[in-house]
Order: structure tokens, then sequence, then C-alpha cells
């Protein structure tokens, strides 16, 4: 029927007369819950640990695990005041099938270990029980709910990993109040320094990838103004960089031209064209010793990075000629041998320079820094940054990495303020040494392990020192090594201790390991279950190459044999 007058409007209603209370801990973990059963359900897939690389297993089983490492993010943010978290989408070096997830806290160090027990648990939560997995999290933390969360994501370029971190952003966003900034594709190092920017309220740089760019450039160019118009003998700039068919072609890219401008001509190559990390990439040139496919070093200097652009790797060589690699240990003595020798120009004493490898570290290079720094400055660590990170922190200058090219230097603010007052108040040689320690520090990222800082800092010494990679090569000599992955039938059965050198389980294992070494004078084998997959890891490494080959062989049989080996043998050759 048709209307001759229009209805009434609805009364007003005051917002005084009908406050909104805020969600209660139950209501938000009520919600988590039902979100996740309905788009993120776990069903019946396996349960998984947090381990030193995060989480990280085939991506078909990981959605609601990173769904859940999404709200974890959140709750950390909220018990820490709502300072920035970082979860970054990756599986680094794995293959492409691979995926997983690390949380990074606010000065981008990774998570505690103690809440490693909490990403485990509320990732293993059945679907019915995630409710209680987050109420009785955030009630043994402490995490206040009215707490705004901040959560920066990232992701790396793998076909699984954008719809994985769209669960990460899904999983903050329940967990109200709330905020998740996407990277969009980011190299993990960059995830890092932008969560400690935003940390430091940008005292550590512009929180952005451009801002990332801007600071790495503008410090480089500046690190090398004392090369500006000296003819250089043997340093030449130009390299040609494996991106692991990567996300570091994605961050490289926009560098290029200004890299240019500066003076350093940088050939991309595996930049996506073919498979992640397959027949390229960081961790196959340190297991193979050959040069990436696609990549002729015969005439020019190589590096590769790996899939997440964390690790880098030097090397020369190959094509008819020899191939010389110039791993992470290399990379660590060439930064304190240039960081020694400026902190004595610049008559700077009393500050502790130090070391920090893994068992991985060759005998060659532990030798060298030895001589070089004194036995009290080269520490070992257990294998994994996180644990090479706090050992550097309690250094002055801790320059650590692991021979597959994972690493950084950390500087204290002892040193900081050292350098300053020397850089502001000497004259000549001291001031201006002083001043490149300055500038060396801010091209490094202090975050964490990232292949383009450590790239440009290495380009930046090798030009100040002018030296050619041969010179680099002929800091120490490697002794003969290689590193062997076997497929057993539970990597679990391995336990070890003394920075992972000696195993304590299986039973009488290391005596078998004990007695085969006995037999090659001078060599050294250990054995140790890999973090990141299914798989023990043996290394070897002796005087001769012969020598090294049969140890080696010998600790992969024992492995294979007494360990129930999976698939074929491994052949070391």
């Amino acid at each position: 029927a048709r209307r001759d007058q229009a209805d009434p409007p609805p009364p007003a209603v005051s917002s005084e007369a009908m406050p909104v209370s805020p969600p209660t801990l139950a209501d938000v973990a009520r919600e988590a819950e039902s979100l996740g059963l309905a788009s993120h359900p776990k069903g019946d897939r396996p349960d998984l640990t947090y381990g030193t690389a995060g989480f990280r297993t085939k991506a078909d089983v990981l959605d609601h695990v990173l769904y859940r490492m999404g709200i974890l993010a959140a709750i950390r943010s909220k018990t820490l005041g709502g300072q920035a978290i970082g979860v970054m989408v990756t599986a680094s070096h794995n293959p492409v099938q691979d995926n997983g997830a690390k949380l990074v806290e606010p000065m981008g160090e990774m998570l505690p270990i103690d809440w490693e027990v909490h990403a485990t648990r509320i990732a293993n939560a059945p679907d019915d029980g995630l409710a209680a997995a987050i109420i009785e999290i955030c009630t043994a933390v402490g995490a206040d709910p009215a707490t705004r969360a901040d959560v920066v994501v990232g992701r790396d370029t793998r076909p699984s990993s954008a719809s994985l971190a769209l669960a990460v952003c899904d999983g903050v966003g329940v967990l109200r109040s709330s905020a998740a900034r996407s990277l969009g594709m980011t190299t993990t190092p960059q995830l890092h320094y932008v969560v400690r920017c935003e940390a430091t309220a940008g005292a550590y740089g512009t929180p952005s990838l451009p801002g990332y760019g801007e600071k790495m450039l503008k410090a480089f160019a500046k690190l090398i103004e004392p090369t500006e118009g000296k003819a250089l003998a043997k340093y030449r700039p130009r390299a040609i960089l494996d991106c692991a068919n990567g996300v570091g072609a994605v961050a490289m890219r926009p560098l290029l031209g200004r890299l240019r401008t500066i003076g350093l001509e940088i050939d991309l190559a595996n930049t996506g064209e073919g498979e992640l990390n397959q027949g390229c990439g960081a961790d196959f040139v340190k297991m193979k010793q050959c040069q990436p496919s696609g990549v002729d070093t015969s005439e020019v200097r190589g590096l590769s990075f790996d899939g997440d652009a964390d690790r880098i790797l030097y090397y020369f060589g190959g094509g008819g000629a020899t191939f010389h690699l110039l791993d992470g240990d290399r990379i660590a003595l060439l930064m304190a041998h240039f960081v020694a020798g400026l902190l004595k120009k610049a008559g700077i004493s009393g500050l502790h320079l130090g070391l920090v490898q893994t068992a991985y570290a060759n005998g060659g290079s532990t030798a060298c820094a030895v001589k070089a720094l004194g036995q009290e400055n080269v520490i070992c660590a257990k294998t994994g940054v996180k644990h090479c990170h706090h050992a550097a922190l309690e250094l002055d200058v801790g320059i650590y990495f692991e021979a597959n090219g994972h690493g950084t230097a950390v500087f204290s603010n002892a040193f900081a303020e050292r350098a300053t007052v020397v850089a502001q108040s000497a004259d000549g040689e001291a001031a201006a040494a002083a001043k490149q320690l300055l500038v060396l520090r801010d091209v490094i990222n202090e975050a964490v392990g990232d292949a383009i800082s450590v790239f440009l800092a290495v380009e930046g010494i090798l030009r100040l020192l002018d030296w050619s990679c041969e010179e680099w090569l002929a800091m120490y000599a490697d002794l003969p090594n290689r590193q062997i992955k076997v497929v057993v039938a539970d990597r679990g059965a391995f336990e070890t201790t003394d920075a992972e050198r000696r195993c304590v389980r299986p039973e009488g294992f290391q005596d078998a390991i004990d007695a085969l070494v006995a037999k090659y004078p001078g060599g050294r084998c250990f054995v140790r279950p890999s973090g990141t997959e299914d798989v023990v890891r043996v290394y070897a490494e002796a005087p001769s190459e012969n020598d090294m080959l049969a140890l080696a062989q010998g600790a992969v049989d024992l492995v294979y044999d007494k360990a129930g080996g999976r698939g074929q043998r491994p052949k070391v050759t």
C-alpha cells in the first residue's frame, strides 16, 4: 500500500547509554578457536616442534601453525607492552615444497628459548582446545588483553608463502586489539631490520624496505669514500650474485642502479627463472664446493645468497680453473682483521674484540683466529645463529659466522662511545680510523645475519684493503672437509654436548667416532641431528684429501648402519 506520510525516524540512541565493553580474554580465545576451526583447522595433521629455525616442514601441513603463530606473536607483543614482533614466513635454504615460520623480537633477536614451549603448545593444541591453550599461555606470561598488539609480517617467494602469510595475519587480527603490517615479499634480515627500527622509534633507521636500502647504500658509499680517486691495483669493482631463485633478487634489484653510481657493478643470476635453492644458492655451493648453475666465475668473483638472503658465500675460479670457496669462516676473519687494524690505528685499547665460531668452523680458520686474536677471544658456540648471537653480545665487538655464511657483527655501547670520542677529538689517522669503524657499524645489520649487509661490508673492506680474492684466500689454508646429510629413521635418537661436538646418544656412538678419528692424525669429525631437516649431519676434516674422504665415509657408514639409515647410503666424493 502507498504511504502518504514518511515513517517517523527512530529515536536517537546515546552511545553513553549503551557502552560497548572490550572483549575479555575468554571472548577473544573463543573467537580465535572458532575462526581456526572454520578457516585454519589442524585436524589430524602431525604435531611439530618449534626449534632453532622456528617451524619448518612441508608447506601443506602448516596452515594452522601459521595462523597460531600470528596469535602467539600478538600475545608476545601484548606481553611486551605493544612492542612490534615480527613473523617471517620462509624455509630459508630448504627445498621449495617446504615452508616455515619464525618469530622476531623487538630488537631483531630470535624468540626467547623459554617461549619456544609456548609456540609448540599452541601449534599442537587440538582444534577444540585452542581457546584453552590461548588462555593458559596468556595467563602464564601475563599478557594484557587490552594492550594493542603490533605484528610485522614478511614472506619469501615460495608459492605457498602468500597464503601462509595471510593465515598469520588472520591470527594477529583475531587477538584484538591488534594490528598486522605486511611487508609483502622481503628477505628475513629486512624483516628483522624493520622490527628493530619500530622498537627504537626510528633511531636504528626508517622502518620500511626503502629505508633499509637507503641506510645500507649511504653507509656503503661513506665507507669507501677514502678510495675515491685512488688507483686500485688488485680490487675489481665487479661481481656476479647468485640469488638462489629466491627473494634476494627482489631485494637487490632496486639497489643495482645506486651501486653502479657508487662504483660497484653487480650482475644477478638465478633471479627466479628456476626452482628455489635447486642447483644454486649458498647451501648448494657450500655442500657441493662448486659454482652454482648459471654462474661463471672463471674471470670474476661470485657470491651466493640462500633462499631468504640471510646467508652469503663468496668464491672464485672454476670453469677449468681451481674452484676456491670463501665461506663464513673467511668472512669472519676478514672482518676481524679489518676491525683489529682500525682499532690499532685509532689507538683504542681495552675493548674486547672476539670471534664466535661453531663446530663447523674449519680447523684452519680456528688456528688462524687463535693466532690473530688469542685463544681466549675465539669462542665455540652451539650450531645456530641464536647461540652465536648471544655469545657475541658478551663482547665489545663480537663477530660471528657459521661456516655456511650465516652471521654478522655486533657492537657494544662502550665501543660506540670510545670510537665516537676518538673520531671527534683526535686528529689524522686515529680520527679517520675511528670514523671508519663507526661507518662500518652502520653498514652491518646488527639485528641478524644479513646477506646484503655482509656483501656490502665485504666489498667495502676488500676495496679499502685493495685486496683481490687471492689475498683474502691467502689468510689461511683450509683443511679438506665435507658436510654430508644422512637420512635416518629418527634424528631424535641423537643427542649432543660440548657445543654439539660430541654425541651422548646413541650410547656408545661417540666411542665409535673417536676410534675412527684416531686412524687419521689431525682429523676431526662430529655428528649432530639437524635442527631444520629430518636428517643427521656429518662433518669431517683432515690434513689430506684422501684421509678426509675416508674419515667422512666411515662416519657416514656408522650413522647409516647404527641409526637406521633410510634410502640410498650416501657416498662421499
